[in-house]
This record gives structure tokens, sequence and C-alpha cells, in this order.
């Protein structure tokens, strides 16, 4: 696992802590958005269809660090929208850093090389760029061509620079495992700490709905994978027992409350991937969400899940619990064949319910908070 010794460390110390408070529900992954507007309009993508009143708005930098601090969650993800058109950005990751948060800045990288010089080289500092494959299908997987080029320029870069650098790559139905191999291949030789992998999650408001990925697909695209893998000395920055999930090994339920979201509306219910409410506060997200009614069996918009924001959680509880078992996972490699872990019964789960015009037009009736900026940076 491609994640410094340091953050495995004070990771699990804060789990094992958590569990010595007998603390069920806990945080892993603040899931940080300051704003939704990005520079890309990526078909597979469901988290920035909101009208321009809201994706003006922005988190300052007081309420990013109160959302820290409320959590108390050890990693700090700053996903988007594009993070980098944040005017104040690096003051948000500047204060976070400061309270020794693992910081993972989530962009595309389009800014970043323009960008760079706001910020400095720290173990506390993770820039994880998204690649969805090599050249031609990243620019297909983004709708802009030469976005592939401008992103591995910028990691180059990066990496050169003393940076740490992460890749976060997103794989969908038309992902071909021979492929996905060369990819793995030049992330390897493109000297990055590791690579973030998963399935895309079927997003309501995604234009392409045609392309994701079932459960079945997820674990036998991820069996053929790593069969390939065998021997090539990928470095992948996910447990062990997670990789292992995606290959079908483990019979998982996922962990929403792991990968908490705070966003322009608050703390989004009940999780990164799915919006469907708010609470006023972390704690009331906490205790007043109604946990049972999601997750794959429970749901139907859960049913194809298998995305590390909903159930790396869970594999790292596992291997806290179970530390025998995903040494051994890491140490024999990941199972590729015979028989995989008994599925999810989905005979039970509640159908889906679309409530996302009727949000919308409640949260754009709203006035905007005072400390939130309208502001908007030139955004290429």
């Amino acid at each position: 696992m491609a994640v410094p010794l340091i953050q495995q460390l004070r990771v699990g110390a804060y789990i094992m802590k958590q569990r010595f408070k007998g603390n069920e529900r806990y945080p892993l992954v603040l899931m940080l958005e300051p704003l939704f507007r990005c520079n890309l309009a990526c078909p597979g993508c469901g988290k920035i269809d909101y009208p321009d009143e809201i994706l003006n708005r922005r988190l300052s930098v007081d309420e990013c660090i109160e959302a820290a601090e409320e959590s108390g969650a050890p990693i700090v993800s700053i996903p988007g929208g594009e993070p980098l058109i944040h005017k104040e950005i690096d003051q948000i990751v500047g204060a976070l850093i400061a309270r020794k948060r693992f910081v993972y800045l989530c962009t595309n990288a389009l800014l970043l090389e323009k960008k760079i010089g706001l910020f400095k080289p720290s173990q506390y500092l993770t820039f994880s760029i998204h690649l969805d494959g090599l050249e031609e299908e990243h620019d297909r997987a983004v709708d802009r061509k030469g976005v592939f080029k401008r992103a591995v320029r910028a990691i180059e870069l990066a990496r050169d620079k003393g940076f740490r650098v992460n890749v976060n790559c997103t794989l969908f139905n038309n992902a071909k495992a021979e492929e996905v191999a060369e990819f793995m291949d030049f992330a390897r030789d493109l000297g990055v700490e590791g690579v973030t992998i998963s399935p895309g999650y079927a997003y309501e408001r995604a234009p392409d709905q045609e392309h994701f990925l079932n459960r079945r697909q997820t674990k036998e695209l991820f069996r053929d994978l790593f069969r390939r893998g065998k021997g090539r000395q990928w470095r992948f920055s996910q447990s062990s027992l997670f990789l292992d999930f995606l290959a079908g090994n483990q019979s998982y339920h996922c962990t929403p409350w792991s990968n908490p979201t705070r966003n322009v509306f608050g703390w989004q219910r009940p999780c990164y991937l799915l919006n469907e409410g708010y609470a006023p506060s972390f704690k009331a997200l906490m205790e007043e969400t109604d946990w049972a009614g999601y997750g794959t069996g429970n749901y139907e918009k859960c049913a194809d899940c298998m995305v590390h924001c909903g159930y790396e959680g869970t594999a790292v509880a596992d291997t806290v619990k179970h530390p025998l078992k995903a040494l051994g996972v890491a140490l024999k490699g990941i199972n590729t064949e015979g028989e995989m872990a008994p599925e999810i019964d989905l005979s039970k789960q509640r159908p889906a319910v679309f409530s996302f015009e009727d949000f919308v037009a409640e949260a754009a009736a709203t006035p905007k908070p005072k400390s939130a900026s309208s502001s908007t940076e030139a955004a290429e």
C-alpha cells in the first residue's frame, strides 16, 4: 500500500482510540467540497448540475476549518467541482496542514501549473490528480482533448518539486483490463506515490447513464486486472482488503459515515455519492441520519456501488480488527480465481427516491450565507 508510514500510524491510532471509546460510527475522511463549479463537464459526473447561483457559492476558510474540527477526521479530501478555482484554496490547505490533517487536494490539474507556487511540499499534502486511463481514454472521459497531456505535465512538475502526488482513476464499463494494466504501468513509471482506483458511481444526474459498472462487472474487471498485475509492482493508495473486495473476495457493507461530506449547503446526507438532504451540523448528521435506510441491500440507488468512499472505511476497520487477514492478502496477493464471496441480497431494498429538482429549487431560493463568497476564479 503506497501510503507513508506516518499516515498509517496516525490513522491506525485514531481508529484504535475510537474503538477504545466505544464509538461505532466515526469519520476517517472528511470530504470537503468548498465549491461545485468546475472547468470541465465530464459525462460521468453528477456533482456539478446546479444553476449559477449555486455554482458561484463558496465555503469560506473559517467554514472549512470549522468542518475539519467538527468532524475530527484525520484525513481531509478536497474535491469539488475543481478546488483550485477557489481563490482561498491555499489558505484552506495551509490551515488544515497546520492542524496536522492529511490533505488530499483532488484536481483535474488544468490550473495546477499556474497555482503550484501557492503551496509548499509537506508530508501532510497530496495532490490527487484525476487520470481515467491513458491519453485517448482520459480525454474521452473528460470530453476535452489535450487534458491528459496537461495533467501529466502538472504531475511531473509537482513530483519534481517534492510534492506527494497520487493519481485518482475511475473506471466505467467500457474499460478493458489490458488497457487499464497499461495505464497502471504508466502510472508506476511516472513515479507517483500510488493510484486510487474505483468503479464509477451511477450518479442520477450524470449526462452519460450507459457506462456505469454493475457489481458483477466490477468484480470481473478487477479480477482480470489484478491477474495481469502479478509481478508488475503497481502501487495502490488503498488498503489490501478494499482491493480484495473489488475482486469479489469480501462481502462488505458500506460505512457511509466514514466519509462525511461538508459543502456549501451543509452536511450532506447520507454520503458523498448520494444527496438526499442536509444536516445543520456534523453531530446531527451522525445522530439523526437513518443509516439503516442506505447501502447495498437497503436502497436501490446503492445496489451497484463499490466505490472507495463507501467501502474503504469498512476495509480499514476490518484491517484493524483482523490484521493477519489483511497481511495475508498483502503478502500473497489478491485471489483472482475460484468462487467469489456471496453477494448481498437485494430483494428487500427500498425503491429509489428522486428529490433533486425539489431540493435544488429550495436551495436556490435560500439566501446565500453571509460567509459564502460568490467570486469566480478564471477556470480555463
